[in-house]
């Protein structure tokens, strides 16, 4: 029986072959729709609102997309990716959702030179995919409503919502997500909204 040798270099060149296929694996990224425009007008005599930036995780101050299986393990997808990180996702959409309540007279995104009445700020904990065993999304996002003449906080609550996904794919975990989100922030505007209208009584 004759035996064959594979050259070193044959060895290598095939290696990096298999290496590069793998780097080029293509990463998928998916957003969330914006809430629909809504016309309210703003309210002349109402107050400013700054929203300031929701805190999160180290797990989730990436862009990968979340899951977790059970009650202990949780993962990402390592090529299934949001366009931005969830904080910064739940911040715009509860701007949003503010705004278009047509309460206040400003709803702003907090900054050095942004001036208002009241400070919105918090804490994103949950916001992935659950697998246990029905697949659905989960977010759990804590909100404090500081008075900027005090510097105290005046108010403060934990929203945990889930939302089932209507399949097995990344789309339906993305449209999951979409329309859990738009329920938590709008939840939190009208809250907010009730609270602040409580003050002026």
């Amino acid at each position: 029986m004759v035996e064959f040798k594979i050259p070193l270099w044959a060895t290598a060149l095939a290696a990096l072959a298999a290496t590069s296929c793998v780097a080029t694996r293509p990463v998928h990224y998916y957003t969330l729709a914006p809430a629909a425009a809504m016309t309210n007008a703003a309210k002349p005599d109402g107050a400013t609102l700054l929203v300031g930036l929701i805190a999160a995780p180290e797990p989730l101050q990436d862009a990968r997309i979340h899951y977790r299986s059970g009650s202990n393990e949780t993962g990402a997808y390592e090529y299934q990716r949001w366009t931005e990180r969830p904080g910064a996702m739940v911040r715009d959409a509860l701007v949003r959702a503010l705004r278009s309540s047509g309460k206040y007279q400003r709803v702003l995104e907090a900054s050095s030179a942004a001036v208002g009445d009241y400070l919105v700020r918090g804490k994103l904990y949950e916001f992935a995919e659950v697998d246990n065993p029905a697949i659905h999304t989960q977010i759990t996002l804590h909100l404090e409503l500081v008075d900027k003449k005090t510097n105290r906080s005046v108010w403060d609550r934990m929203f945990e919502r889930e939302e089932p996904a209507g399949g097995r794919e990344i789309q339906d975990v993305v449209h999951s997500m979409d329309g859990n989100l738009q329920q938590v922030v709008t939840g939190a505007a009208a809250e907010i909204g009730r609270f602040l209208a409580e003050q002026v009584k």
